[in-house]
């Protein structure tokens, strides 16, 4: 296959779970880390021990400077670009809006939102037919929290996800001639570290019972989403948000 894919955010959870069916598919894939270098490398290894190629890129995908390095490090070691998945995303602890101050949405906004904007211009510089490239898809990573609100818990996460939806059809229809498919998913309750940055490491169990399956998802099953996506097999499918949510 020889793609190039960057998966933003994929030392862990669902970006993790994304870069290594991404390896075993044939993806060549840049591991993109904020961190967490460690957990970044150990996913290279996997990749690179099955067969794959990858590399672990470290970049802060909320400052510009940062995004522009990372999409050029990829040009100089692994070749241009035809998959980008904007999975990069972070919330805070549990919260009535009323307790929130300009600094937190700061923080959620600039990497779930801004972050996601600023790694597409790039992607989309490189796979544009317009600009000489040869097409490509990206799939953003929102969550069903964009249609639920969150209430009580994490309003600026959900307002953000509702961002990156809108963002998602925009760019799907802005690029759709030019060779670029623009996707999203919306994932669940997802049994993922993330519901420890939010302070309730047991969040799943509690919730689940809201879920008409009774469960959480995995990270494994929202990967394999995106990369249906990714591939061929979606080639009519652009502007959508897929929902992996368990009837939530």
């Amino acid at each position: 296959m020889d793609e190039v894919l960057i998966i933003t955010g994929a030392s862990r959870g669902i970006g993790a779970a994304t870069a290594r069916i991404a390896g075993r598919s044939g993806y060549v894939v840049c591991v993109n880390y904020l961190k967490n270098k460690a957990a970044a490398k150990q996913i290279v290894e996997e990749i690179n021990a099955d067969g794959g190629r990858a590399l672990a890129v470290g970049a802060d995908i909320s400052r510009e400077e940062e995004v522009v390095k990372l999409f050029c490090t990829v040009d100089d070691k692994l070749g241009k670009i035809s998959a980008l998945v904007n999975n990069a995303g972070i919330l805070e602890t549990q919260m009535r809006i009323e307790d929130m101050n300009a600094a937190r949405l700061n923080r959620v906004f600039l990497t779930n939102v801004i972050g996601s904007f600023l790694c597409a211009r790039e992607a989309v510089k490189r796979m544009s037919t317009k600009n000489g490239g040869k097409g490509g898809a990206i799939v953003n990573v929102s969550s069903a929290a964009a249609r639920l609100g969150s209430a009580g818990e994490y309003v600026d996460y959900a307002a953000s996800k509702g961002a990156v939806d809108t963002f998602t059809r925009g760019l799907a229809q802005e690029v759709a001639e030019e060779g670029i498919r623009v996707n999203a998913v919306r994932p669940g309750v997802i049994d993922t570290d993330i519901h420890s940055s939010g302070g309730e490491p047991g969040r799943v169990e509690r919730v689940k019972a809201s879920i008409p399956m009774k469960r959480g998802g995995s990270a494994e099953e929202v990967a394999k989403a995106i990369m249906w996506l990714l591939s061929s097999e979606s080639s009519y499918t652009t502007g959508s948000l897929l929902e992996v949510s368990g009837g939530r």
